[in-house]
């Protein structure tokens, strides 16, 4: 049986999948045959508009309410999402916070908030996944880093410190479940066309690499990529139009 083959059928879990990044993602998952569990915080309506998408590919969706920067919300998530469509066997952790601030302006409030959502939640997350995923064979972790993660960026100290951390842990989860039929890899996108992104003081498009923003769908074609091929891991795959190469 091929990979690809093996990814159908399987059930995703997509954090702050009602929107942007996280929506395009879910959609592009779906197309490869998985059902998903599209997780929210706030904006139902926009999470039911996209489990409609996720729908229109033949597949099942659901949406779970659920503030993962919280334990025992990230607990009940994983068992509302397993209840409505069975074992999560791919995770995707793309709900994230920014808040742009100038570096004499941080605090540590706002890094442990950041931290909290962007890189405890994924580390809860992942950890309540995973015994299931060993005992299919077959698993799928994917972080959302930054281009921010390798150039410090230009939203906080917090932010560009959160999606470095989320590297380093899909390195170790990769090197860790690699026997396991568990795969582990972020994507690191930059200038995608998102609300973050549209808040951001940024230079004429004309000016950029290729002279546009990124699609959210293509972020979500790297994602699928990532969920049908099992010979990725431990790897960081950058979407930024050039701006930085690896």
């Amino acid at each position: 049986m091929t990979q690809q083959k093996a990814s159908r059928h399987q059930h995703a879990l997509v954090t702050g999948g009602n929107r942007g990044i996280g929506a395009a993602i879910a959609v592009a998952i779906a197309a490869a045959g998985c059902d998903v569990t599209i997780n929210y915080r706030e904006g139902r309506d926009a999470a039911e508009q996209a489990a409609e998408a996720v729908r229109l590919a033949g597949v099942r969706a659901t949406i779970v309410q659920a503030d993962i920067s919280d334990s025992a919300s990230v607990t009940a998530l994983v068992r509302q999402a397993y209840e409505a469509l069975g074992p999560i066997t791919i995770l995707v952790n793309n709900a994230g916070v920014g808040r742009k601030t100038e570096v004499f302006e941080n605090s540590l409030e706002d890094f442990d908030q950041t931290f909290s959502i962007n890189v405890r939640a994924a580390f809860a997350l992942t950890q309540a996944v995973i015994p299931e995923m060993s005992k299919q064979g077959f698993g799928r972790l994917i972080y959302l880093s930054s281009l921010a993660a390798m150039t410090g960026g230009m939203i906080s100290t917090a932010y560009a410190s959160s999606k470095a951390a989320l590297i380093g842990m899909m390195h170790h989860y990769a090197a860790s479940l690699r026997d396991s039929g568990i795969t582990a890899n972020a994507i690191a996108p930059a200038l995608i066309e998102t609300d973050m992104v549209a808040a951001m003081d940024l230079p004429p498009l004309e000016s950029l690499p290729m002279g546009r923003l990124g699609y959210p769908d293509e972020v979500g074609q790297v994602a699928r990529l990532l969920i049908e091929c099992g010979y990725i891991t431990g790897q960081t795959i950058h979407l930024n139009a050039g701006r930085y190469m690896t």
